[in-house]
Parts: structure tokens; sequence; C-alpha cells
């Protein structure tokens, strides 16, 4: 299957090379907590012997900056650093990596008063000191409030859009170009939406493609595939990542999975038409990273599809969260969502926060909050 690629620029990782052509990049994320240097360095070399082209490390304290610097002497791979609220940990982890990625909606927790322009002009000048590339990567659950607050809550997709275009202008005004974009949504039809507008309004732009909260596999597998199916196949995406909810030792499906959707692109194996109007129950679970403050998250996520199971044909959706940095934002749209902290899982019904209880505790709870939903929707049904 001949695919007529987007004419973007080339965009230098490390080793690697996305962009203008090149081969499209699969990369994955470490699910390790980064000052864990051992088992850090451990999964990043496995995923880099898996093949992946560049892996992501989330640095999130002046500790886990510290570990990067280590964890740099023991791999190979290409390292992206995954900067949280602290932008200004740039200047510590950009010597020892490939690339930094931020999010837009993220600049606003650090140094409140400084406008966000100063803050991502100190990252351009980190990263061109250091020789990285940057991800700008906005995600739906992290959108810059500015942003939101111009349009219709219904609309998730034109803030987003908004603050993305804003970012590559900016940076293009630094006279800064290494850079990609990233535009995830846990629903794969607004990822699809999104990443084409952006494709037009800048075709020049490599984009990162991926389905942000996929869940487990199969299902997150699916909705992965939906999505980079119709993107792809259109000539949009230079690098991607499939996001699953797996254990570590499993980490590295990530790779084989996004490996086996780009060869059946290829060879022509696409749905020429996918509809993604879920019939029935929803189940949204972040990918295992090392943000996650317990990794009983994994297990956890595994036990509500379990249990819910018995609700199956109603179209209800649950998202399952396993951190604080997206968790918040991320389960506002959902019926019913979990946020997993290092004890406790706090529970909320759409924005409503309805407490936190222990892990051993919140299934019941989850249980009778899906109960009281579908009964109140019994109620309002037509009679027959």
């Amino acid at each position: 299957m001949e695919i007529q690629r987007n004419p973007t620029r080339s965009v230098r990782i490390g080793s690697v090379t996305i962009g203008a052509g090149h081969p499209i990049a699969v990369q994955s994320m470490c699910a390790t907590p980064t000052r864990d240097v051992e088992a850090t360095a451990a999964q990043a070399n496995a995923l880099h012997e898996a093949g992946a082209a560049v892996v992501r490390i989330a640095v999130d304290s002046e500790r886990d900056a510290a570990a990067l610097a280590e964890i740099r002497q023991r791999t190979a791979a290409n390292l992206a650093v995954d900067l949280q609220e602290n932008y200004r940990l740039a200047a510590k982890v950009a010597p020892h990596v490939d690339k930094i990625r931020y999010n837009p909606g993220h600049l606003y927790h650090h140094e409140r008063q400084k406008p966000w322009r100063d803050k991502v002009r100190f990252l351009a000048d980190i990263a061109g000191e250091h020789d990285c590339a940057i991800r700008v990567g906005v995600n739906c659950g992290s959108v810059d409030p500015a942003k939101k607050e111009k349009f219709d809550p219904a609309d998730s997709i034109s803030p987003m859009m908004e603050s993305v275009l804003e970012h590559c202008e900016f940076l293009d005004s630094l006279g800064f170009t290494r850079y990609c974009v990233s535009l995830k949504d846990s629903d794969p039809l607004k990822v699809v939406e999104m990443n084409r507008r952006f494709a037009e309004a800048r075709p020049d732009v490599p984009l990162h493609l991926g389905v942000t909260e996929a869940g487990m596999p199969p299902e997150g597998v699916i909705k992965t595939r939906i999505a980079f199916e119709q993107l792809i196949a259109r000539g949009i995406g230079d690098t991607i990542r499939v996001s699953l909810t797996v254990p570590n030792p499993r980490k590295i499906e990530e790779i084989s999975v996004g490996k086996a959707i780009l060869e059946d692109i290829a060879q022509g194996r696409v749905r020429s038409v996918v509809d993604y109007g879920l019939p029935g129950l929803n189940i949204i679970s972040c990918p295992s990273c090392s943000r996650v403050e317990n990794e009983a998250f994994v297990e956890l996520a595994q036990q509500v599809r379990e249990m819910t199971a018995y609700a199956k044909e109603h179209k209800i959706t649950i998202a399952v969260m396993g951190c604080r940095v997206n968790g918040p934002g991320e389960t506002d749209d959902a019926d019913l969502g979990l946020w997993c902290g290092p004890n406790y899982v706090n529970l909320k019904r759409g924005p409503q926060s309805l407490g936190a209880y222990p892990y051993d505790q919140i299934l019941p709870r989850l249980k009778e909050e899906l109960d009281a939903i579908l009964a109140a929707r019994a109620e309002e049904a037509p009679s027959a």
C-alpha cells in the first residue's frame, strides 16, 4: 500500500530522525519509578532492544533528575524526558536526554505569575544548548485553563488546537523549529479529528500519535489501531506510542503492538470505515508509567473490568487513572472515575469528588455508585 506522507520537516532525536519521509518511529515510556535507577535502566534497555526508537522517562523532582543522570550512563536508548509541573528541571536533565516533552497545560502550575512564553523561551534555550528536540504534548485531561474558558465545555477539541498552534507559532518566532507535536485523547475519533486538523494547519510539523488512556488489551489495542489506521493511511504521523495498561514485565508489548499496526497499514490490512460508537460499557485507563504512585493501580484496573462486567450492555464510561498528574482532570468526563494515589483511591462521579478510599475498599464503593447510575437510568427509561 503506497502512502503519501505529509511533507513534514525532519526532527532529529538522538540517533533517530522523524519526519521528512523517515520511517515512522515506535516509542514507549518506562513505568518504573525514575528514582529506582537499576529498574528504570533495565526497562529502558528492554524497550530499546525490543525496537523502541525513543524511550521516555518522567522527571518530577530533584531526586528524579539526579537518577536520570545515572540512568543515562546505563543505556544506549534515545531518551526523552517527560517534564511535569516544574519546567525548570529541564536545565538539570537536558544534558542527559535527546528530547524534552512539555505539556502546555502544566506550565501554569509552577511560578504561576510568570507568563508561559517566558517558560517556553527557557525550555527552547535549554534544548538548543544541549542538542535536544522538543515535543509539545497536549493532553485532553490537562488543557490550559485559559483556553478551556474560551470555548463551550462540550467542545474539547478547540482549546487543545488553539493551545498547540499558539505554542508552535511562538517556538517558530524564537527560531526553534526542532520540535514535534502530540494531541492526545482517550477517544480515538477525537484523536483522528485533532490530528487531521493540525496536519492541515501545520503540514510542516511532525506529529507524534497516540491514544491516551487507551486501557488494557485487547480494548486498548483496538482503540489505538482505529486512530492509527485512519491517520497513518492518510499520511499523517511520524512517530507513535501505544499506551497500554499492563504490568511492568509486559511493557515491551507496546513496541510489538505498534510495529504490528504499522506493518498492517503498510500492507493495506486496514478497515476503510470504522464506527467507534461504543454500544456499552467503556473502561479507559492510563498506561502504566513512572508517574504511577502505586503499582496496585494496574491490578485495580483489571479488577474494575471484571467487577463491572455485569453492566457491559450499558453505555457508561469508567476511568481508572494511575496518578495525580492527569488523574483529576481526565476523570471529569467519565460517569465514574478513579484516580489512584500512593495509599488511597479517589472516587469521582463526573467532576464531583466522592471521597478517598483504601485500595481494598474501593471496589464495593464503585459498585454502589454504578448500581445507583443503572437504577436512575432504569427509572428514566420510557415504559414499553
